[in-house]
């Protein structure tokens, strides 16, 4: 049935998984000033430097993902990021009560988007 919008689907579905990563890497710049210090927190070295580091793969790789070019390379970049990154910022079993629940959803939500980028490597291949 879909067979003839396989183009419009996967255009949808980079757009919506790059995009977001987009998005997060531009608010994430207005938020330095609070993820710095949960990163340093965390043991992360270089906390500043690693979190430009981060911003800067999570803009340019998703608009590499919603352009269509290195595709493969860019998603599997994405999913190394969230290999990182997802336990340090939901991290939910040091947390209780609504919080915690917040995390866990955020930890599944990851987990779930490294799916849609494991599915775009696996497509380019």
């Amino acid at each position: 049935m879909f067979e003839n919008f396989q183009n419009e689907i996967l255009f949808a579905a980079r757009l919506l998984l790059g995009g977001a990563f987009v998005f997060a890497g531009l608010r994430n710049t207005q938020n330095r000033s609070l993820l710095i210090p949960m990163m340093a927190a965390r043991g992360v070295p270089q906390a500043g430097t690693v979190l430009w580091l981060g911003i800067v793969l999570q803009i340019v790789a998703g608009a590499l993902v919603v352009a269509d070019l290195w595709t493969a390379l860019a998603a599997a970049s994405l999913v190394l990021f969230l290999i990182a990154a997802t336990p340090m910022f939901h991290n939910f079993r040091d947390h209780q009560g609504p919080d915690r629940a917040s995390r866990i959803n955020g930890f599944v939500g990851n987990v779930a988007v490294a799916g849609g980028f494991l599915a775009l490597v696996a497509q380019g291949v």
